[in-house]
């Protein structure tokens, strides 16, 4: 099994490092990479392929595998209608689903208060879900307490 790639219980994800005001993250200098925590199924290849984005783009990713991802989702603040594959966290946010990598560099430089960013659904040409030359539009939700809003449309 690959270094990088961890197998948890979901009962594991408790001891995942949730604060009492969310996740908790290394918060990097400019110069660093920034790390990022990815939990998906053991199945999944398109995470396999969204991993392989954000690491091409500088993240430092470390993949978590489960086979029920539900608590980890609850745990992130997740709203049910954002679920998608795979979630991540990076600097205190919450990434879901194929939101392209430079749209999480975008919010890790804005910081705005909020819990993340989700890409509903599996659109065809976000990444890790290339098909060619074929796309459809599909739009980057941020969400948190304040609630939901458009972040970027593709």
């Amino acid at each position: 099994m690959n270094a990088k790639i961890k197998p948890i219980a979901a009962g594991a994800v408790l001891a995942l490092g949730l604060a009492a005001g969310g996740w908790t993250m290394l918060a990097n200098g400019p110069a660093a990479a920034a790390e990022m925590t990815v939990w998906k199924t053991p199945w999944c290849g398109c995470c396999e392929a969204w991993v392989a984005h954000m690491r091409a783009n500088g993240f430092a990713v470390t993949v978590n595998e489960a086979p029920d991802l539900a608590p980890v989702k609850r745990m992130a603040g997740v709203p049910d209608a954002l679920q998608t594959c795979h979630t991540a966290l990076v600097e205190g946010y919450t990434i879901e689903g194929h939101v392209p990598a430079d749209d999480v560099k975008r919010l890790l430089a804005e910081r705005p208060d909020a819990g993340g960013l989700a890409v509903p659904g599996m659109p065809v040409g976000s990444p890790g879900m290339e098909q060619g030359g074929t796309t459809e539009p599909y739009d980057v939700i941020l969400f948190g307490g304040d609630g939901r809003t458009v972040f970027s449309r593709h």
